[in-house]
């Protein structure tokens, strides 16, 4: 038999199961959010023949935030498996190379081509504009809370991991 749902202390009751809609929930409204966030950005980008899943990676090599396969498959929340075959494909296209590291040849680091720096380059651009017109009407004061509150969310969700896995 499962076992019950924890009881999490503090927490306030704004949904009851069975009594809200989907509409109304936070996650189903965060996800539809990032996912016009991305279409946006899949637009705007597919000039460059990019999809989200290319050019994702491309991004997180120019800004150095990660140069293995599995570091990016880490930091991206990707299966390693569909991060090799964007990979594959990033490749194929010349934006990305494949090093064997010196140092441990069981290593693999991706390096960015220079016409893959040159596409990764448009990216913050791209992104910026999309996130800008996302937040339309937005005071400074509201942007700012709008991510304390969902660093707030972030937090508890880690504080509540921590407590199911001590």
């Amino acid at each position: 038999m499962a076992s019950p749902i924890p009881e999490i202390p503090d927490c306030p009751a704004f949904y009851v199961p069975g009594q809200h809609r989907p509409d109304q929930s936070v996650g189903f409204l965060m996800r539809k959010v990032l996912g016009s966030v991305l279409a946006q950005v899949d637009a705007q980008l597919s000039a460059y023949d990019m999809t989200y899943v290319q050019w994702l990676p491309l991004y997180k090599l120019v800004m150095k935030e990660g140069n293995t396969v599995a570091g990016l498959a880490r930091e991206l929340h990707i299966d390693p498996g569909a991060m090799t075959r964007s990979l594959d494909r990033l490749e194929g296209k010349g934006l990305v190379r494949r090093e064997r590291s010196t140092e441990d040849r069981r290593v693999v680091h991706l390096v960015l081509t220079d016409e893959g720096r040159k596409v990764a380059r448009k990216v913050p651009t791209v992104l910026a504009a999309v996130l800008n017109g996302h937040l339309r009407g937005f005071t400074e004061a509201e942007w700012q809370q709008l991510q304390q509150f969902l660093n707030r969310m972030l937090a508890n969700g880690e504080a509540m991991r921590r407590a199911a896995h001590p």
